[in-house]
């Protein structure tokens, strides 16, 4: 490629909407997202966490989907067969709430439609934000395989679904029973305990008289003292309990008292459950209405009086408040509890009440026939394979704990849900026996059977998906033979109970293996300040729109940036505007060396006898860049990977390799001129190899602008370490140039004498080494020091006017005879004779701590103790400066 070629290709200003356009399209034309089909290779896979079809993809699909793209990108590059396979979740009450909510609006409700006509308004929605979540994979620039996308809801999917229930209920492991479930009143559906948010709500303690029948006393009254914080469901009390070893009642028991309002009699029974402690000691027992007070109705044969609708409003059982909202009948009951001299008094308290998480109305306790998982021997069997070499490796280690705990301490998991939306339950029940079916296909004489209403619990469906993606229960197909079990799973912490541990056991009782070697988990994403975002803050961030600002490689790039596994993350604008600035910066860069490799066709390095210290150094550099973003990226340490690339990019490549190369590429040697252009060739494309992963776009159009082999970065090859550019003398060489450079910049600028004015250098170091370091490359001295005169060696003589920095084996002296004052001087080098002071005592208390010499490895140690001898040598050198303009003073 020509240089002028070059120029029509790379725009003089980095434009991110001009590089991203088309090219996501072009990538997904050419197949390159797709696995190789090399049999040879080693196979990779991810299966997308399948978004909710209820809207846009927020912040935290962006963080999530970055990390996991990251992952494919660098594995396809390394040569493996990587398959990313993407879906979308159903999301069952979740998109049923947005389309009722969506009907209400219009003044419909899904009973005005019916069951087949709400489906296919939900079917609508669905198509209209799956097309709106496929426009934003693309605008993130995911290298998904599209032509293996699933819907939780396809047909494949759904074969599985019916399978996995009819295999767990012909073992036992589903079961049908009425029991107290958490019910909510608004979606009128069932819901799962990690489906109820906890929140403080404020409430009320009523205490109420219950009075005894026959002549009964207790304490010189009539009545016992019982209070609620819910008098809507009294007339549900079937009992009163207390605790068998409580004295004060041992009496009471077998006597019975009469429900207020409703004039009922019940008994009076012993039961441990009770806490002699609390409050009274006394406790109404509502079986219909309260999880605990169920087990106690079970234990002791009391009936089971449910006082609620679906919608929570008071039904037939309560009498004249039939019809009647929970909470309007709360406050009329205590009124008429007041009118009817039963009422003690109402003491106000704030206390933790159960929300549903997708409607967030309160939730309810209630009786009701719904389908259960016995979920002991699947949470068992789950514990049991994390001690065997086929465990998921958790990322953090610390959350094979967190999932360990609920496994252990595992309820059984009610999968119906009250919807028309989701997996049909595959159960039938006779017309005219009540006799139940349940099987994968209907009955065959189907109109003399009527299927159940509900629907399966989404997790459900979920929890099964790094396997019927792959096509199970068909365990011959070729994707699950090559890609089953998959390689990670990228998800946020908060799902480990709701989703991962879901997949574990339902991967393990059904493939008998794990569903992915490793689980990676991320944080939540949060604002500036720490806060989580939500609409009720209006502190949400579409991240299409940051992209539309400032393009999806820096979006990618601050996302992946400061990111530790397990931990939160917070957003800023800062943050992205320097992403901005160091895609720009790469752009400039790369149109610089571009713009400079002449009619270089192929990138090869010179011959190493051929490299000078500068070529040295940066291929050094760029080895032990690769090393450590492989190691990070291997232990997802995507943040130290970034970083590491970051300092190479910025430091090392632009700020001074380029400017090293203008002074070759600006001289009269042809040969010089012909291999510093190979070696920017070939650092720029490695760095660009090393960077795709993260920054996709912006390294694909700058690759395709230099000279290249292959038609996409997407499926070149990901740079390796090599042995031969390992150099810690050219390390150690330029290091010592660098900072020598860098003393002579901050004393111009102390000074006030700008580059453009010439100056005396003198460098006075006893270290040969050195000495013979500075000579050979006198010529970078030259251009970023701009001497009148230059001098190097043991004896240089400096005179008292001059400012000095010491650097490590030297001090670097220019003389500022009209420049200069002493007394400034001394206020310096005081400054500097305390900085090193201060280095150097630390390092003396942290090697004098036993704990640390002990413990730290030894390579920590060695470093410190090199600190402590480089700082004590500067220390001693800045000493002597400072008593010798000290002299100078008094002369």
């Amino acid at each position: 490629m020509s240089k002028e070629e070059a120029k029509t290709t790379m725009s003089t200003k980095f434009d991110p909407q001009a590089v991203e356009q088309g090219m996501y399209q072009k990538w997904v034309d050419e197949g390159v997202f797709k696995p190789s089909g090399d049999e040879q290779a080693k196979p990779y896979s991810i299966v997308l966490p399948p978004p909710n079809v209820t809207g846009k993809l927020h912040l935290g699909h962006a963080w999530n989907t970055t990390l996991q793209d990251m992952l494919i990108r660098q594995k396809r590059m390394e040569g493996y067969d990587t398959l990313w396979l993407p879906g979308m979740d159903h999301a069952g009450i979740a998109t049923q709430a947005k389309v009722e909510a969506m009907l209400q609006d219009e003044g419909i409700s899904r009973y005005d439609l019916g069951r087949e006509k709400f489906i296919q308004q939900v079917w609508d929605w669905k198509d209209k934000f799956a097309a709106t979540i496929h426009e934003q994979w693309a605008k993130l620039g995911l290298s998904l395989d599209y032509d293996r996308e699933t819907f939780t809801l396809d047909d494949g999917v759904s074969k599985a679904v019916r399978k996995v229930f009819v295999d767990l209920y012909n073992q036992g492991l589903i079961y049908r029973a009425k029991y107290i479930i958490n019910w909510d009143p608004q979606a009128r559906t069932a819901l799962s305990d990690i489906e109820v948010e906890h929140k403080d709500d404020k409430g009320a303690f009523y205490h109420v008289k219950y009075q005894f029948t026959g002549d009964t006393t207790f304490d010189g009254k009539d009545y016992i003292e019982i209070a609620t914080t819910r008098p809507e469901t009294m007339f549900g009390d079937v009992a009163v309990a207390v605790n068998p070893s409580d004295e004060r009642y041992k009496d009471l028991v077998g006597k019975t008292v009469i429900v207020p309002l409703v004039n009922r009699e019940i008994p009076i029974i012993a039961d441990h459950y009770v806490s002699p402690d609390f409050g009274t000691g006394m406790v109404k027992i509502t079986p219909a209405h309260d999880p605990n007070d169920f087990k106690v109705g079970k234990r002791h044969d009391l009936a089971e009086i449910n006082t609620m609708n679906e919608d929570a409003s008071l039904n037939e059982n309560a009498g004249k408040y039939n019809g009647m909202d929970r909470f309007e009948a709360r406050k009329a009951i205590a009124d008429d509890l007041e009118a009817a001299g039963a009422m003690l008094k109402v003491e106000p308290i704030v206390h933790s009440v159960g929300h549903s998480e997708r409607t967030g109305v309160q939730v309810e306790a209630r009786l009701s026939t719904q389908w259960f998982v016995k979920m002991k021997p699947l949470a068992e069997a789950a514990l049991k394979n994390q001690q065997t070499d086929d465990a998921v490796n958790f990322v953090p280690e610390r959350f094979e704990k967190t999932f360990s705990r609920w496994m252990e301490d595992v309820h059984d998991w009610v999968i119906s849900r009250q919807l028309w939306w989701g997996h049909r339950i595959p159960a039938w029940y006779n017309k005219r026996t009540g006799e139940m079916y349940v099987g994968e296909t209907a009955p065959k004489d189907i109109e003399n059977w009527e299927q159940d209403p509900d629907v399966l619990d989404t997790w459900f469906s979920s929890g099964l998906w790094p396997f019927t993606t792959m096509g199970w229960p068909d365990t011959n197909s070729h994707d699950f033979k090559r890609y089953f079990p998959t390689s990670t799973m990228v998800t946020g912490y908060d799902l480990v109970f709701f989703w991962i541990s879901r997949m574990i056991f339902q991967s393990l009782h059904f493939t008998g293996r794990r569903p992915f070697k490793d689980v990676l988990l991320h944080g939540l994403i949060r604002d500036e300040q720490g806060r989580k975002m939500s609409k009720s803050l209006g502190n949400g961030i579409d991240p299409m729109d940051v992209i539309d600002q400032y393009g999806a490689d820096a979006l990618r790039w601050s996302l992946s940036t400061g990111t530790t596994p397990g931990q939160d993350e917070r957003f800023s604008y800062d943050k992205m505007d320097g992403s901005w600035k160091f895609v720009n910066k790469i752009w400039n860069a790369s149109r610089y060396v571009i713009m400079n490799l002449g009619e270089l066709e192929k990138p090869e390095l010179p011959a190493e006898s051929d490299w000078n210290l500068a070529d040295r150094w940066i291929l050094a550099r760029l080895n032990k860049t690769v090393a450590a973003v492989r190691e990070n990226y291997d232990k997802y340490n995507f943040g130290e990977s970034n970083r590491a690339l970051y300092d190479f990019i910025w430091n090392d490549f632009c700020d001074w390799y380029i400017e090293m190369s203008k002074e070759t590429l600006t001289g009269d040697d042809e040969q010089a001129k012909q291999n510093t252009r190979n070696v920017l060739a070939y650092v720029l494309d490695q760095f660009l190899r090393l960077l795709h992963p993260v920054m996709p776009f912006v390294t694909e159009k700058i690759w395709l602008s230099m000279p290249h082999e292959g038609k996409s970065l997407v499926t070149a090859t990901y740079p390796e370490v090599h042995a031969e550019f390992t150099n810690e003398n050219a390390e150690s060489d330029m290091e010592h140039l660098i900072e020598i450079i860098k003393a002579v910049r901050n004393i111009r600028a102390e000074a006030g004498a700008p580059l453009g004015n010439p100056v005396d250098i003198l460098i006075k170091t006893k270290d040969t080494d050195l000495q013979r370091v500075l000579e050979t490359n006198r010529e970078y001295l030259d251009r970023f020091g701009h001497p009148q005169k230059l001098e190097i060696g043991a004896d240089v003589s400096v005179p008292d006017l001059a400012m000095t920095a010491v650097v490590t084996d030297a001090e670097v002296s220019i003389p500022l005879a009209e420049l200069i004052d002493l007394h400034e001087e001394v206020q310096r080098l005081t400054k500097e004779v305390e900085k090193f002071q201060a280095e150097v005592d630390r390092a003396k208390r942290k090697l004098a701590n036993e704990k640390f010499v002990a413990n730290a490895p030894a390579a920590v140690v060695d470093e410190e103790r090199s600190k402590q001898a480089d700082n004590e040598q500067k220390l001693a050198a800045a000493k002597k400066r400072l008593a010798d303009v000290q002299a100078a003073l008094e002369d």
